[in-house]
């Protein structure tokens, strides 16, 4: 059987607009079409096939990044990344299964788009954690008003997402935020040059009464290093300088070799010379 999209598989190119027209035009594969391809990708490697697969559900893929417009970023990368998604999805297809590629496929296609609207929505991420990220888009998707929740609304989220309410503020906080440049740019007025981050930081790294304590802190830690190297036996001091103080730093090995016994033998004694000087300097 000949599937009706093979005379239209060239993936559209130009602006924007003009591709999501062409996608528009690229047909609908019936279930037989659809599965016929999948089995021909999946039994056969037919990569032909899998390119079928991917073009005939493009415009699924505009349609879902339209629903991602409010974050500010380019539709064109949207669409990119959910194309990324829909080829993970046909790579993971299983046709046996008896569900359409696109009931599949939009999950891999929402899960990359999700991932570039996190890395690029804001300079400083607001969510970095799975919990977080899937508050930052319910969250997005329950404000019935513009501006802060009210304590009301505030609990209402946190009943439906199953989190407590001091996380719901704190991500409403993170989201309402906005990236400053640190230097004001050429074209700022005086006034907007003066609120620039940039005029009102302080550097306080080469301020002498800063210089002078830094120097002291460093050379008081010196002397202790020094003094508790000299408290450990010639073997161990020799380890830990061959180890971690040498220009020409050697291996485990090397060291094995060097006093013949194992490796492991040379680990332990690291391990205890180490414990042994933080026990002496403080450290945690």
């Amino acid at each position: 059987m000949t599937t009706g999209t093979e005379l239209q598989l060239a993936v559209p190119t130009g602006s924007i607009e003009s591709y999501i027209q062409t996608v528009k035009t690229i047909p609908v594969l019936s279930a037989e079409e659809e599965k016929e391809l999948a089995v021909r990708y999946h039994r056969d490697n037919d990569l032909e096939a899998a390119r079928q697969l991917i073009v005939s559900h493009l415009r699924f893929v505009v349609h879902i990044a339209r629903g991602y417009t409010g974050y500010g970023l380019a539709q064109a990368d949207l669409i990119q990344e959910g194309n990324i998604g829909l080829m993970k999805a046909v790579k993971r297809f299983d046709p046996s299964v008896g569900v359409r590629l696109i009931s599949f496929a939009v999950h891999w296609i929402r899960a990359e788009m999700h991932e570039f609207i996190l890395r690029n929505w804001r300079i400083v991420k607001v969510a970095t954690t799975k919990a977080q990220r899937k508050l930052f888009f319910n969250l997005r998707n329950s404000k019935k008003r513009l501006g802060w929740f009210n304590r009301e609304e505030v609990n209402t989220v946190a009943d439906e997402l199953g989190v407590k309410p001091e996380t719901v503020v704190e991500m409403e906080s993170r989201m309402s935020g906005h990236d400053v440049t640190f230097d004001a740019s050429d074209n700022d007025d005086d006034e907007s040059q003066y609120y620039a981050p940039a005029h009102y930081l302080q550097d306080n790294s080469m301020e002498p009464s800063m210089l002078l304590e830094h120097q002291s802190s460093e050379n008081h830690m010196l002397e202790q290093l020094s003094g508790a190297l000299e408290s450990l036996d010639e073997r161990s001091q020799d380890i830990l300088r061959s180890r971690w103080l040498s220009d020409d730093k050697q291996t485990l090995h090397d060291l094995a070799g060097k006093y013949g016994v194992s490796a492991e033998r040379i680990r332990q004694l690291e391990k205890n010379a180490m414990n042994k000087l933080k026990s002496q300097i403080n450290l945690p």
